[in-house]
């Protein structure tokens, strides 16, 4: 471990403890005595405001209500922290309106050699959703829906919440104990349990009207919200083999919540497995139509009738 890299790591980890001790410090970071007297007399004069004990009992620890140094990031700490925010500009996350304030922060924190290798990331990596004739770092390029930020907020304070959703040209309100708020195919969902019906929906965050808390005497625990989520938990019963041109059209387009598994080392060969509500039309529909889009790259494990009446009926279509 280099030295810089070390003395940032010794730092928070003194940071995290009311005391400590020399010999600790040498278990911690295997490092011999005259070394940790060393780097403990450059955090010392670097600002950390420790104070020595004297005895045999000794130690070290740092002193309370004082201001502790600025602090200082690795070469390679900055890097990440530059092509995280890259990586996520157009990703509709919250509180993105702060991002511009908190690069300017980082930046303020870090050398002149430093800023100059970011320029030169800037201007290397382009990640999907990046304007290449505007590569900015900071720039505000895909705002989040309006709700999810009141969403978080309400989040923290409880997950009993009710919410409003608009669904095509009705508006309903679900008492919900919100399991996940997730992010996938540049759509926000919620996972939550309907205290009401007692089974699992999914909302999406850009038909959210409005969120609140729910105020109830008796609630249902967490603990028995997921056993009764669990035992409703759907039954499979699509189960496809796919081969390297069906992976590359999944990889394409997939419908939410399908996933695959790889089943060799080189991700040529993968499974999936999911549940199909046949008794939905419109997803019947679409879901013939992303099986046909996947090709003849796939075979087939498990199905159910409908969906085999769907696919001959397109077919039949083709070929009369």
């Amino acid at each position: 471990m280099k030295k810089v890299e070390r003395i940032n790591t010794i730092m928070r980890y003194i940071n995290n403890r009311a005391h400590f001790t020399i010999s600790e410090l040498m278990r911690e970071f295997n490092i011999s005595r005259s070394t940790a007297i060393r780097d403990i007399r450059e955090i010392e004069a670097m600002g950390m405001p420790l104070v020595a004990e004297v005895g045999r009992d000794g130690g070290y620890f740092v002193m309370n209500n004082a201001v502790l140094p600025t602090v200082r990031f690795t070469d390679n700490e900055i890097k990440a922290l530059f092509i995280a925010f890259m990586a996520t500009k157009n990703q509709q996350l919250p509180y993105l309106k702060s991002r511009q304030s908190l690069g300017e922060k980082l930046l303020s924190l870090i050398s002149e050699n430093q800023q100059d290798d970011l320029v030169l990331l800037n201007q290397i990596l382009l990640f999907e959703g990046t304007n290449p004739n505007n590569p900015d770092l900071l720039e505000l390029s895909d705002l989040p829906h309006p709700m999810l930020e009141k969403l978080i907020q309400i989040l923290i304070l409880d997950r009993y919440l009710l919410i409003t959703i608009k669904e095509e040209k009705v508006i309903n309100s679900y008492p919900i104990y919100l399991l996940h708020l997730y992010h996938e195919k540049s759509f926000w969902l919620i996972e939550g349990f309907d205290l009401k019906e007692e089974k699992k929906k999914t909302f999406p965050v850009d038909h959210l009207i409005n969120v609140k808390l729910y105020p109830t005497k008796k609630r249902l625990s967490r603990k028995k919200i997921l056993e009764k989520g669990s035992k409703q938990e759907e039954v499979i019963n699509l189960v496809l083999e796919l081969g390297p041109k069906a992976i590359a059209q999944f990889k394409k387009y997939h419908p939410l919540k399908v996933s695959i598994s790889y089943t060799n080392p080189y991700q040529t060969t993968a499974i999936l497995k999911t549940f199909i509500n046949v008794n939905k039309s419109e997803e019947l529909t679409e879901l013939t139509n992303w099986l046909l889009f996947l090709g003849e790259d796939i075979r087939v494990r498990e199905v159910p009738e409908e969906v085999l009446e769907g696919l001959q009926g397109r077919l039949y279509l083709y070929f009369p």
